[in-house]
């Protein structure tokens, strides 16, 4: 049992060598590159006439560059987040794959870190060609001032979470390893994600505010090509008649479904848990109720460790991973140094009723 829990768990840490070799390859290809401060990138109005500003310093964001948020949010260590969107002028989307938008060049995006109410870090992801998407992350200084560049390895202890841990600027290696299966894509911008059917049990779940780009306004301004005729008359949302499923199914898609997924080579490790694979959410929990893993829970016999087991949040793999942050096993593998205390106590108590119905079957 020892050599083959040992077998998998260097399987696991070999294949997240490969995963960041092949990304790392990718980041050095030729071609245009970040800018060295955020400034540069776009995403402040310019300096006008007129009007109070500091030059060369960041300001107002540009009112072309607009906010949203997706209903399932990432975790990640707590933070408070902005994200902005600019899509060119008059440029569409290709949206004939629901879960797996494809982006006009020109595509900015912008994600803005915060903890303790203080600006950390912002990510940056620019379509800058037709096969090229640049990835950078620009660190803060201390009274919020300005961002310049990250180094492309990141930068760690930006800031403290808890004694002991602290908050990492991921390396431009980790960005092409969350964000890319088949294609690069970015996270939290897809037809389900923006959903105007909203789930109002999202775990971390963030308001809409005014101005906020969703699933209506891009069908309203003409930006989604391919889409299915009735994409606001039955907006995607994840199928059942359990509140807590839907935003379980929601988190584990938004957290876990960039890797685990059908193009991925490591879906094997537990389903595909990808947008448009959790929508029949019912089927979904089905599927991973009692799934075997390669993945072995620490003393157990071999082959007696499932994805969920039923009733058990402590013997499930999915949460006994979720809860750990050892490198050979914490879930997920990349972007966080604390675990998701509310979503664990939030899953642990839907596995617990997936017993109960269980033995009312």
């Amino acid at each position: 049992m020892r050599t083959r829990t040992t077998i998998v768990t260097v399987a696991l840490v070999v294949l997240g060598v490969a995963i960041s070799m092949r990304a790392a390859t990718v980041a050095r290809t030729a071609g245009p590159a970040a800018p060295p401060r955020l400034i540069d990138t776009g995403l402040y109005q310019a300096d006008q006439p007129g009007v109070a500003s500091t030059p060369g310093m960041p300001g107002q964001i540009d009112a072309r560059n607009r906010p949203f948020s997706p209903q399932y949010p990432l975790w990640s260590d707590g933070a408070t987040k902005r994200r902005w969107v600019y899509l060119p002028p008059r440029a569409t989307i290709d949206a004939t794959n629901g879960s797996d938008w494809n982006l006009p060049v020109g595509t900015r995006f912008w994600k803005e870190f915060s903890f303790g109410g203080r600006k950390v870090e912002t990510r940056f992801m620019w379509r800058a060609s037709a096969d090229r998407w640049v990835f950078a992350s620009y660190a803060w200084n201390a009274d919020g001032t300005d961002a310049v560049l990250a180094s492309a390895d990141g930068v760690f202890g930006v800031a403290e979470l808890l004694p002991g841990r602290q908050h990492a600027i991921p390396s431009v290696s980790d960005c092409h390893a969350c964000h890319e299966s088949t294609r690069v894509t970015p996270l939290g911008f897809n037809a389900l994600q923006l959903s105007t059917d909203r789930d109002p049990g999202a775990i971390h779940g963030e308001p809409l505010e005014a101005g906020m780009v969703t699933l209506a306004t891009l069908v309203a301004e003409g930006r989604l090509r391919g889409a299915r005729a009735d994409l606001l008359a039955s907006p995607p949302r994840i199928r059942t008649e359990s509140a807590a499923t839907r935003s379980v199914l929601g988190y584990l898609a938004a957290n876990c479904g960039g890797c685990h997924n059908r193009e991925s080579g490591i879906a094997l490790l537990g389903g595909s848990l990808k947008d448009s694979d959790v929508v029949d959410g019912d089927a979904v929990v089905r599927a991973m109720t009692g799934k075997r893993t390669m993945w072995q829970r620490p003393g157990a016999v071999e082959g007696e460790t499932r994805l969920i087991d039923s009733g058990s949040p402590e013997t499930s793999a999915l949460l006994i991973r979720m809860q750990s942050r050892r490198l050979s096993s914490q879930m997920p593998p990349l972007g966080t140094a604390l675990a998701d205390r509310v979503a664990i106590e939030h899953i642990a108590r839907w596995m617990r009723t997936l017993g109960r119905e269980r033995t009312r079957d």
